[in-house]
């Protein structure tokens, strides 16, 4: 899966099927908010959007940032996947 960090938009963006799915985000002080999920119609959302943010918290990971999910469905996606609760700063429950 190739995703394209496109710092000057502040988003994560994949072309699956000729539409451009994307994930807008906001960076401060070393943590990464996950605000907006832009899914295109006719694309089937559930698990393409959770192999999406699966490769964006190993991004984060790998810059050292902690996530903050501002989006109900990336905070959905933390509450199924236990593992990446240490990626929260601390303070955050969800």
């Amino acid at each position: 899966m190739d995703i394209k960090d496109n710092e000057f938009s502040r988003q994560f963006e994949i072309t699956v099927d000729g539409k451009m799915l994307s994930i807008e985000y906001s960076i401060q002080e070393r943590k990464l908010f996950l605000t907006r999920i832009n899914v295109p119609e006719g694309i089937e959302e559930e698990p393409l959007v959770s192999d999406i943010l699966k490769e964006i918290l190993a991004i984060a990971e790998e810059r050292r940032f902690r996530v903050v999910p501002t989006h109900p469905k990336v905070a959905a996606f933390f509450r199924k996947n236990p593992r990446y609760k240490d990626m929260l700063p601390p303070g955050i429950r969800l």
